[in-house]
């Protein structure tokens, strides 16, 4: 089958929409004033360690037919789906979802309403749209993708043009940290795009099977919309970093990035600056509400084997993720994140192996790579919390892989994870995987 334009831009704008959040919002800019004449290298290495690890994702579920059970599974059917709910639940109802209406209500509606309008309402109606848009999942990426993405890109453009051709100020010799890449990469790690994109990799996938596509063509169709999606990053994380770099003697390192956000559209954009960032945080925030409500229907029914019904599943998300918007958000958040960092070296690790998914028959190359990036991450999130702050124990261990190559950029696993994965290859595995 012939693949079509239109479908490969529709669904790679979804795609784009589903990675670009509030956060890839408000990094960028933050970036641009840290790293001011070098923000084109934090610009590459961020976008590396975010668009380009979520690309990396999307590819290797191409190779399990965007079925992320499949893969998780390889390195043990109870460590899979462990793995698998605790990802989409940190990064689904638990946090993001509600985030998202946390962070419209916070930067889009009290700069231009004002805290007249209340929270709860706004929570209501904000997931009533979600619900509404999401609830048939074959209908998602074409909603986000020809209607809520143009109009999301075009918002942005309008900012970012407007700000290269009329630069607020000079850009300085002025670097505020060392380690301009290390930095970026850093910062797009922390993103966690890499774990949203096996999650959303089914959805785009099964979005291209509703348009006729099979096998090969299916493969290919995904991934030009995958590289669709990074371009589209591309343009606006450069576009959003050079803008930090023309203010960065107006800014320090304690920038808030919400602030600096608002700071920077009002100074290009004037009075109705306000106004346009509300339309690009809604929807921002409003896409990415609904590619991981749909992500968790589709999860969640394919894991229970239909005994979880989509819709039933993506109501009560959306009813949770609505409560949750208004109940401490950041102190659940605070929860989560210890979670999402012991798990995120795991999925990274399912993700490699997967590219070559067809190619590696021996299953113990899974099973001692990511329970040792499982057990290695576990270990360093417990001795990174607060609470144990000072302890000789956490310093220890703290300091151990610290001085780990990669430590710097957040990859102080890699070394210790290849030593496992070398050898897994010398065990046989009891079961040989037929590609």
């Amino acid at each position: 089958m012939n693949i079509k334009f239109k479908d490969i831009i529709v669904v790679g704008f979804a795609l784009f929409a589903m990675f670009f959040g509030a956060g890839n919002l408000i990094f960028p800019p933050y970036l641009g004033v840290l790293s001011g004449p070098q923000w084109f290298i934090a610009f590459i290495t961020f976008l590396f360690a975010d668009g380009g690890l979520a690309l990396l994702g999307v590819i290797a579920l191409t190779k399990v037919d965007g079925n992320m059970d499949a893969l998780f599974s390889r390195a043990g059917k109870t460590i899979g789906v462990a793995i698998g709910i605790a990802m989409i639940l940190c990064i689904g109802p638990f946090v993001a979802i509600p985030r998202t209406a946390a962070t419209t209500y916070e930067i889009g509606i009290l700069p231009t309403v004002g805290s007249g309008f209340n929270p709860i309402l706004f929570s209501i109606i904000f997931f009533v749209i979600v619900l509404v848009l999401t609830i048939k999942p074959s209908k998602v990426i074409d909603i986000v993708g020809a209607v809520l993405t143009p109009t999301l890109l075009v918002c942005l453009a309008i900012l970012i043009v407007k700000g290269v051709v009329q630069p607020l100020g000079q850009i300085q010799d002025k670097v505020l940290i060392e380690g301009v890449a290390a930095r970026g990469i850093s910062e797009g790690y922390q993103t966690m795009d890499a774990m949203a994109a096996c999650i959303f990799a089914g959805i785009v996938i099964n979005s291209i099977k509703a348009k006729g596509y099979k096998d090969a063509s299916m493969i290919k169709a995904t991934i030009y919309a995958g590289f669709v999606a990074v371009v589209g990053l591309a343009f606006v994380y450069g576009g959003l970093a050079y803008l930090g770099a023309t203010v960065n003697t107006q800014f320090g390192l304690d920038a808030e990035r919400t602030k600096l956000i608002v700071s920077i559209t009002e100074q290009i954009l004037g009075g109705p600056g306000k106004i346009i960032l509300a339309i690009i945080v809604a929807l921002a925030c409003l896409t990415t509400a609904i590619g991981l409500s749909s992500a968790c229907g589709n999860y969640f029914e394919e894991i229970s084997k239909g005994k979880l019904k989509y819709a039933h599943v993506v109501i009560v998300v959306c009813i949770f993720s609505a409560i949750i918007s208004n109940f401490g958000v950041d102190q659940i958040i605070n929860i989560a994140f210890p979670i999402l960092l012991a798990i995120y070296p795991a999925v990274i690790v399912y993700i490699i192996l997967g590219l070559f998914n067809n190619k590696i028959h021996n299953d113990n190359l899974f099973v001692f790579g990511v329970w040792s990036a499982l057990v290695i991450g576990i270990i360093s999130s417990i001795a990174g919390l607060k609470m144990f702050e000072g302890a000789s124990w956490a310093n220890s261990i703290n300091g151990v892989f610290a001085a780990l190559p990669g430590a710097k950029i957040g990859f102080y696993w890699i070394v210790p994870v290849a030593i496992f994965i070398l050898i897994g290859k010398f065990i046989p595995s009891k079961k040989n995987h037929v590609a």
